[in-house]
């Protein structure tokens, strides 16, 4: 016999001795267990009042309603435990998306203030692009012709060497190093090809024949125009002319 059939037994058995004994109290005239089997039988029906033949179907019922009670406990405790997981489980998944949305918060931080140095030192390389060089064109000295050699050498000096290759890559395309250079179809002169030649006149008298004064007016003109010289390769590139 399994251990809920024994309690519902015992129960049962319990309830037959009680009301048993009620009614003896009764017939011996005992107010108390006239009380105690009025109470009893106002909660159940009194197991010697059943007969013989069915009182095994009264013990039946009564453990079929026990086992329901259980089930229905079982029932209870397992919504519960469904109801807590759930809960757990909603509280770790808010948990991870929080970490999920601080992580992606801080790479953009991170990105942001990458940026903004980069911004800053390319900035800063602008400035010092845009600086002339400290020497001058007439720290050189004048004469008679210059070979591309020399030009090179002279704008090598006067030209930040950040900014050395792009301004030799403009002057490439424009004269390819040669001074005395001119185009015969707009009348472009000298190194850096300006128009009117003349207006290298702002950076000294010789700029027809001094190669240190053409490179000194197209640097300070790269400066002024597009920032750096870099920068005015790149218009180069796009456009084919600066």
């Amino acid at each position: 016999m399994s251990r809920i059939s024994v309690r519902g037994f015992a129960v049962a058995s319990a309830t037959a001795v009680t009301t048993v004994g009620a009614v003896v109290g009764v017939a011996t005239g005992d107010a108390s267990s006239s009380n105690d089997l009025e109470t009893t039988a106002s909660g159940a029906t009194l197991l010697a009042e059943v007969p013989v033949g069915e009182q095994a179907q009264v013990q039946s019922a009564t453990l079929a309603q026990q086992a329901d009670s259980i089930a229905h406990a079982a029932d209870a405790d397992a919504k519960r435990s469904t109801e807590e997981a759930a809960r757990l489980q909603a509280a770790e998944d808010a948990k991870a998306k929080k970490a999920e949305a601080e992580k992606a918060e801080k790479a953009k931080k991170d990105k942001e203030e990458a940026d903004a140095k980069l911004k800053a030192e390319r900035e800063k390389e602008g400035e010092v692009a845009s600086r002339s060089a400290t020497r001058d064109a007439g720290d050189f000295p004048v004469q008679g012709s210059y070979t591309v050699a020399q030009v090179k050498e002279i704008a090598r000096q006067l030209v930040p060497s950040g900014q050395f290759q792009c301004f030799s890559n403009i002057i490439n395309q424009e004269s390819t190093w040669n001074y005395k250079a001119v185009n015969s179809s707009s009348g472009a002169y000298g190194l850096v090809q300006a128009l009117p030649g003349t207006k290298m006149a702002s950076a000294g008298a010789d700029w027809r024949t001094n190669p240190a004064t053409q490179i000194k007016w197209g640097l300070g003109y790269m400066n002024e125009r597009y920032g750096s010289p870099c920068s005015a390769w790149s218009f180069h590139q796009a456009n084919g002319w600066y």
